[in-house]
């Protein structure tokens, strides 16, 4: 299949537009990410450390309340409009870990306040991580089925 030709009205357009088009600091923006990213990473490190040390968790049950904790405080973040200038500044760096599921919950569950607790909170919290919970859970039951079918037949 051929392009489609453009007139010669449409090139000089797309040359003023290419002229005027903001450039976008594509290396700036993704150190920033990375950056504040790791730096939520060290926290979550920190609050793992914290279990491990205050109330004798191991390396491997530690990551539940880390977890937890993390989505707590992005939700906290984001109760305080914190979270949102975090997310302006860093882009996906915030967006990316745990802490984005939280901000992403409660952010739905503050829009809709105003519609009320039942219609408003309760039926938009999950609207957008809905579907991340479902696949969750779905690929869960179907990795421990491919599991117990692996088992039961001795390969593992």
């Amino acid at each position: 299949m051929s392009k489609k030709q453009k007139t010669p009205e449409q090139m000089q357009y797309e040359k003023v537009e290419q002229k005027h088009e903001t450039k976008r600091p594509v290396v700036k923006n993704c150190i920033k990410a990375f950056f504040i990213g790791g730096l939520f990473c060290i926290v979550g490190q920190a609050i793992s450390y914290f279990y491990i040390y205050f109330f004798n968790f191991t390396e491997q049950t530690a990551g539940n309340p880390t977890v937890a904790t993390m989505v707590f405080i992005a939700m906290l973040l984001t109760g305080f409009g914190v979270y949102d200038r975090i997310g302006q500044f860093s882009g996906a760096g915030s967006a990316v870990p745990v802490t984005g599921f939280g901000n992403a919950v409660i952010s739905a569950a503050i829009e809709h306040r105003t519609e009320g607790y039942v219609l408003g909170v309760g039926g938009n919290i999950f609207k957008l991580a809905g579907a991340v919970i479902v696949f969750g859970v779905f690929s869960a039951f179907v990795v421990a089925l491919i599991k117990s079918i692996l088992i039961k037949m001795g390969v593992i």
